[in-house]
């Protein structure tokens, strides 16, 4: 078993079972664990700087999850996140991500499903691309009319049905176009491919 003791991962989620859970599966895989019913138990307990990751719930009692999220930002706390959910939430998945979050999580979450998210998280293996990289990644993949408006729609947090409504076509070629971006950017996730989108319509909004 690889040990990860030295890396602190904070789990803030009311639900006690689910934190519970979620406490002893990853101190099993060798992780220091602390756990936080509340957004507000979680900052005011003393700040660990150890290295780690956040575990964060998106519905919490009282702040949220995206409130949590950007009270640390003004506090200067950087950590990595990752979201969890019983519910997919696209509209709020992209705010998180944008916000600077890692992974967005749906439950129930397979062990190994956590475990690279928090690798992942860990490592920032999710590179931003530089300023100089949008136009180029679109121009050589020849993104289409179709598959830009898709693009603008991922970021603005919009739903499958939202988008193929503009479009007038099914929600089933919104997400066959989606799969097909994912591969042309070398998106890994959907946490990528929002990252990868925006520059990408912020510089097609420029031409």
């Amino acid at each position: 078993m690889i040990v990860h003791a030295a890396t602190v991962i904070h789990v803030v989620d009311d639900d006690p079972a689910m934190r519970t859970a979620l406490t002893r599966l990853l101190t099993q895989a060798g992780y220091t664990v602390k756990g936080y019913p509340s957004a507000g138990e979680f900052l005011v307990a003393d700040f660990d700087p150890s290295r780690g990751c956040l575990l964060l719930d998106l519905e919490l009692p009282g702040p949220g999850g995206l409130d949590l999220q950007h009270a640390l930002q003004r506090l200067g706390r950087q950590m990595p996140i990752v979201f969890i959910s019983a519910h997919r939430d696209i509209p709020r998945t992209v705010m998180a991500i944008k916000a600077g979050a890692c992974d967005f999580l749906v439950k129930p979450i397979e062990a190994q499903t956590l475990f690279a998210a928090i690798d992942n998280a860990l490592a920032a293996a999710v590179v931003v691309p530089s300023p100089a990289e949008p136009g180029k990644l679109a121009d050589a993949h020849h993104l289409n009319a179709r598959e830009l408006v898709v693009l603008r729609g991922i970021v603005a947090g919009r739903l499958n049905k939202q988008i193929a409504a503009e479009l007038a076509v099914s929600e089933r070629t919104i997400k066959s176009c989606r799969a097909d971006l994912m591969r042309k950017l070398h998106a890994n996730s959907f946490a990528d491919l929002v990252i990868l989108a925006e520059p990408i319509v912020r510089a097609h909004a420029s031409t």
